[in-house]
């Protein structure tokens, strides 16, 4: 499997903006679908964004589309996460998820259990 490290969180003030990253090592990126997931206090896991193996496909919580962008670069193996116009309710700690496109079949999912590898999380508090 592939191992995940997210990294770019922070404290930020609402309004502003942050980019996650996520590198990924050990296996060969480019066969990965990969997405972003966020859990805040005393809430479930929700899906954040999510990109196919190609980069051609995109997929956005409805909570942040038009603010977040989800990109990834395999030459360094490497996801992004791209948020702006930030919010309070932003607040949570982001994880990155990978599949390989072998199991998923490379899509953009949305659904957590498409997801089979995860990173440790990265804290993201946004304030007023």
């Amino acid at each position: 499997q592939v191992q995940l490290v997210e990294s770019g969180g922070g404290l930020v003030q609402a309004g502003g903006s942050l980019r996650l990253s996520c590198a990924a090592s050990g296996r060969p990126f480019s066969m990965y679908a990969m997405g972003w997931f966020r859990q805040a206090p005393g809430n479930e896991r929700d899906f954040v964004a999510a990109i196919s193996v190609s980069g051609d496909s995109t997929n956005y919580a409805d909570s942040v589309k038009g603010r977040f962008t989800i990109s990834r670069d395999n030459a360094k193996s490497t996801v992004y996460l791209d948020m702006n116009s930030l919010k309070t309710k932003d607040t949570a700690v982001y994880y990155c998820a990978a599949r390989h496109a072998y199991y998923s079949g490379g899509g953009a999912y949305r659904a957590e259990s498409k997801y089979d590898c995860w990173g440790q999380g990265t804290q993201v508090t946004v304030y007023t």
